[in-house]
């Protein structure tokens, strides 16, 4: 992750450090209350299916721009439709893969599945998308000086001022847009206010710029969209607890107002039972696709006990693919047995990297329910719509006007994409490689995997790339470094210091999503809450489940150069 001395710094929701007898406490408190309200994990280092640690998290929330946050959830809605339409498209699919598949073997097993599923015809048309976008604040914008933390009073902003409210208002305009399928006018009234208090607060930035305030950030930026076992439904809002219980014995209870309402679990889970309720069988079960090991269990188990809970008429399963395998066949009309349970609903919890492959065994299982009549969350061409590569293809020119129908939302969506470039053997590939050679600190290297760990960062580009052939170099796409505003605060991880150290760290806010239909028609299309990650600003991974980030959860700010409250 880039940071220097420049890197701006959001201002703390409340006042750092505490003293050390009272962070002492507190800190001990939360642990106990994490563990106890399921924000918790099994250990990789010392496993044991019958014992817990607590998940790392950050002791007091991060401090998130009220705006930026504000936009992000409107516009997932948007983003919905985008990859539900990108899903249903078989041309782009095929074409935007075709050199991938080549080299990378993993990819080319699941396009293998698609194809032959579109062989035969999809048994069933309707798609469950259960999606996550991740996006990062941006800093280094040019329009704002150098970086833009707080320099001077009274120096030029570098933006102008009706320019920047207009470029706001539009952004904001163009993310109502995207509502889900069937609102009614209630909902649509609602909607409208709530735009109309995002253009309110827009409009208050020329007044803050005139005075010579700068902010530590310009907009935020894509990192990438989940299209698979998008996780932390339970996790995003358990952070939330925590923290306002840590703010609530700190004093500052008076500040959870700005702690914005988190409901992913609910939102999630609601969505497999509006699935279940398309598929139409009452004895049919949900089916959740598990790891031979599963680590981040309280997330998983707490989707699967919010269905039983809510919803007592409808079974969960868990099974992983091996076991599918085993146990799964297709009954007269395609549909989904296990021994005599019927499968309504797939969620896949694994299969999205290739270690959950162990033989072709689990292939066939995948296959096997791809050709069924469960409705899926992924289905297979979901699945594919969520590669890197695809998503570098849709942050090309004129690519969003292909899925997206209304200019203000192109606009907006366009406006979120950081550089993506292909590194395909031609020459527009051969630009990227060179560039890429050249100046490695602007840029990160991904490949075609979810789960984390998998990235090359900056100086590790070169060596990286000349140990590919030019064919290898398809299955990998190069993305503009995202450079975010820190924040500081104490990291609680399971063994870690006590009292825990103020540290440096960076956020990745990810916004929930939940779309059903099929290639003709949506039938739901809403935003499902969301859920804060949160690293230390040395570290370029920040994946909480691989070890190497913190639960979090935003604290809204109406600017960032207001002084701390007390």
């Amino acid at each position: 992750m880039s940071s220097d001395a420049n890197t701006p710094v959001l201002r703390n929701c409340i006042r750092l450090p505490l003293a050390e007898d009272e962070l002492l406490e507190v800190t001990a408190k939360a642990k106990d209350y994490a563990i106890m309200h399921g924000a918790a994990m099994r250990s990789k280092t010392a496993f044991s299916p019958d014992s817990l640690n607590f998940a790392p998290f950050v002791l007091v929330p991060s401090s998130f721009p009220r705006k930026e946050f504000e936009k992000a959830v409107a516009l997932q809605p948007i983003i919905n439709r985008l990859m539900h339409n990108v899903a249903h498209d078989e041309e782009f699919i095929t074409t935007t893969l075709a050199e991938t598949i080549k080299v990378d073997e993993f990819t080319a097993n699941l396009f293998n599945i698609y194809r032959k599923v579109l062989a035969h015809g999809f048994t069933q048309k309707t798609s469950l998308g259960m999606l996550r976008s991740d996006l990062m604040l941006e800093s280094g914008c040019p329009e704002l000086s150098p970086r833009a933390l707080r320099t001077a009073a009274g120096e030029d902003g570098g933006q102008d001022a009706g320019a920047a409210v207009g470029q706001i208002a539009g952004a904001v305009g163009a993310a109502g847009v995207g509502t889900a399928a069937g609102t009614g006018s209630k909902e649509k009234e609602e909607q409208k206010e709530h735009r109309e208090v995002q253009l309110s607060r827009a409009t208050k930035e020329p007044e803050r710029r005139a005075t010579g305030a700068h902010s530590a950030y310009c907009c935020w930026k894509q990192v990438e969209i989940n299209t698979i076992a998008s996780g932390f439904g339970h996790l995003g809002p358990a952070s939330k607890t925590i923290q306002r219980f840590v703010l609530s014995e700190l004093g500052h209870a008076d500040k959870l107002h700005n702690m914005p309402d988190n409901n992913a679990l609910a939102g999630l889970c609601d969505g497999m039972v509006k699935a279940w309720d398309i598929y139409a069988k009452p004895q049919a079960v949900i089916l959740f696709i598990i790891e031979d090991v599963s680590y981040n269990i309280c997330d998983q188990r707490f989707h699967e006990f919010y269905i039983r809970e809510t919803y007592p008429h409808i079974k969960v399963l868990r099974r992983t693919l091996t076991e599918v395998h085993r146990e799964g066949k297709l009954g007269q009309s395609k549909e989904l047995l296990l021994g005599s349970q019927e499968v309504a609903v797939i969620y896949f919890r694994a299969g999205y990297e290739p270690g959950h492959y162990h033989s072709q065994a689990e292939w066939d299982a995948r296959y096997l329910m791809e050709t069924s009549l469960a409705i899926k969350c992924p289905s297979i061409h979901y699945h594919l719509a969520g590669t890197k590569k695809v998503q570098q293809a849709l942050a090309q020119p004129a690519v969003l006007e292909r899925f997206i129908n209304d200019p203000e939302e192109i606009k907006a969506v366009g406006k979120i994409f950081t550089g993506l470039y292909s590194l395909d053997d031609n020459e527009a590939g051969n630009a990227s490689y060179e560039m890429a050679l050249r100046t490695p600190e602007r840029f990160v290297l991904k490949p075609q995997r979810e789960g984390g760990g998998n990235n090359v960062y900056g100086v590790d580009i070169p060596d990286a790339l000349k140990r590919m052939s030019r064919v290898e170099r398809s299955a990998w796409i190069l993305m503009d470094l995202i450079h975010p505003p820190l924040t500081k605060g104490y990291m609680v991880r399971p063994g870690g210091d006590m009292p825990p150290q103020i540290v440096d760290m960076v956020s990745e806010l990810g916004i929930f999503g939940v779309v059903i239909g099929d290639a003709e028609h949506i039938v739901h299309n809403y935003q499902a809450g969301h859920m804060l990650r949160t690293k230390l600003s040395t570290a370029n991974e920040g994946g909480v489940a691989a070890g190497l980030g913190a639960l979090d959860s935003p604290y809204l700010i109406d600017s960032d150069d207001e002084d701390e409250q007390k």
